[in-house]
């Protein structure tokens, strides 16, 4: 039997550039500027976070990396948008975590649908933010015990939250169940605006990020009642939890990180998150992570993975419990 040397060398050539060809990426990588979508519109704490971790990652990597802002439908057109670009490297997506919760609670379009677990390698967790519930210094009361007895007496209350179908919505009405109260949703178009009128008493309450109000806590204009973190947090250790206040499994946080479409080059997301591990140790960087009521997280890729994939069951099954929505 005859074999053509040609053929052999030319296929064995082949088959080394296939096992070389992701680390050469990786290590090519990258050689053009990178887009870090976020699905807000500037100005918030999550474009802040993502232009001041794309800066530092430009530093690193010694390439440009743009912040596109793509915000619509709840964030989700920006998602979508990065779940469709090409698995290069080169479109990232910063979000927060109603990315996990917002196809759960909107009805989509064809344009802004995803594939919450399926359609995305995850990069990073950055950071994690309380979820804390303010009150005006008005309202007659200064924790949740009273709050709750004031609203079993029959006192009218509301609450603000940055949206409907948001993580705080979420968890204003898994506290109404729990507590056995009604307290009136009001949904504002963002944190900002619910701040403002919770400052200005038009509504009572709001549950909010623990940076959004810090200025307004520690000068008295706004009552912190507790977070719904698991466990307490080094950024307010004196506020308790719902957990701790009875209300059991009430836990709702806030989290953020990068994604990039599924497909990309494991050695490019290794690269990208080894890079991203360094930049949340910064000194400068978990100070300014702070000043938004941000711990730094980091880990690997299946940290993101999990957390993911742990609020997509357990906020999942809330959500419809509580019939909660974005309408």
């Amino acid at each position: 039997m005859k074999f053509d040397r040609r053929l052999i060398l030319s296929s064995a050539i082949a088959a080394a550039c296939a096992t070389v060809a992701p680390a050469a990426l990786a290590q090519a990588y990258p050689t053009k500027p990178i887009t870090v979508v976020v699905a807000y519109p500037p100005g918030g704490d999550t474009d802040a976070t993502a232009r001041m971790l794309a800066e530092k990652l430009s530093q690193r990597l010694k390439q440009t990396v743009i912040v596109d802002n793509k915000p619509g439908a709840g964030g989700t057109l920006g998602n979508s948008l990065v779940g469709r670009a090409p698995a290069d490297g080169y479109t990232l997506l910063f979000t927060p975590n109603p990315f996990t919760t917002a196809p759960m609670v909107m009805k989509l379009s064809t344009s802004a649908s995803y594939d919450v677990l399926n359609g995305f390698e995850p990069i990073i967790k950055t950071s994690t933010q309380p979820l804390v519930l303010v009150a005006h210094p008005g309202v007659g009361f200064k924790t949740i015990p009273e709050m709750i007895a004031a609203a079993k007496g029959g006192k009218p209350l509301t609450y603000a939250t940055p949206g409907a179908g948001s993580p705080m919505h979420v968890v204003a009405e898994w506290l109404n169940r729990s507590a056995g109260v009604k307290i009136t949703h009001v949904p504002y178009r963002g944190v900002g605006p619910s701040v403002v009128d919770v400052v200005a008493g038009h509504v009572n309450t709001a549950w909010v990020t623990l940076g959004a109000v810090s200025q307004y806590t520690s000068s008295g204009r706004l009552v912190p009642l507790a977070i719904a973190d698991a466990k307490r947090s080094s950024l307010a250790p004196n506020l308790p939890t719902l957990v701790e206040l009875g209300h059991k499994d009430v836990v709702v946080g806030a989290w953020a990180g990068f994604f990039a479409p599924k497909g990309t080059p494991a050695d490019v997301v290794k690269l990208l998150n080894g890079h991203f591990n360094e930049i949340l140790k910064m000194p400068e960087v978990v100070e300014k992570l702070a000043t938004f009521g941000a711990l730094p997280e980091g880990g690997a890729p299946e940290v993101l993975r999990r957390t993911n994939a742990s609020d997509f069951e357990v906020m999942g099954k809330v959500i419809k419990e509580l019939g909660v929505t974005a309408d």
